[in-house]
């Protein structure tokens, strides 16, 4: 018997491909976030957005795909975070800590409040503000990105 192993005995599906910039196809998204938990939406839209839910992922190429959040005022926020939940960020400036809370915050502008759980869930690279350029969150049902025909996902 011939324990060698032959030229034929190698199969094209046993390569590794990798992906290049050029071949990343970007697809459109919806969320609708009417009863669901700001966290969990959070989590989710990160994901699409990274390009993590692409079998062909590579995290040194940005991936990550269109995203849009409809009914963003009906999100959810469980436990009591809706009372005693804060916003910060720090202007530069000495004494420049704002901090705002979410319970007037999502009266107000409820976009801000989604914008900034998913930004806590994106990595700290370079890639963060990429990646957030692509969000886009309406507090109402209707959106302008009807003729992209993005693909409803249910969390």
């Amino acid at each position: 018997m011939n324990n060698k192993r032959t030229e034929k005995s190698v199969t094209p599906s046993n390569k590794t491909t990798w992906v290049s910039a050029k071949d990343v196809k970007r697809d459109w998204y919806e969320f609708d976030a009417t009863g669901i938990s700001l966290g969990r939406l959070a989590g989710k839209v990160a994901k699409y957005l990274m390009g993590k839910t692409t079998p062909s992922y590579v995290p040194n190429i940005d991936m990550g795909h269109f995203v849009i959040i409809v009914n963003a005022g009906a999100v959810k926020l469980t436990g009591q975070k809706e009372q005693y939940l804060k916003i910060q960020h720090y202007t530069g400036y000495p004494s420049g800590l704002k901090k705002e809370k979410v319970n007037l915050l999502m009266k107000e502008n409820p976009a801000k409040v989604i914008r900034t759980a998913i930004k806590g869930m994106l990595p700290d690279t370079k890639m963060k503000d990429i990646f957030l350029s692509r969000l886009n969150i309406y507090a109402e049902a209707t959106h302008p990105h009807a003729a992209q025909k993005p693909t409803k996902i249910t969390v």
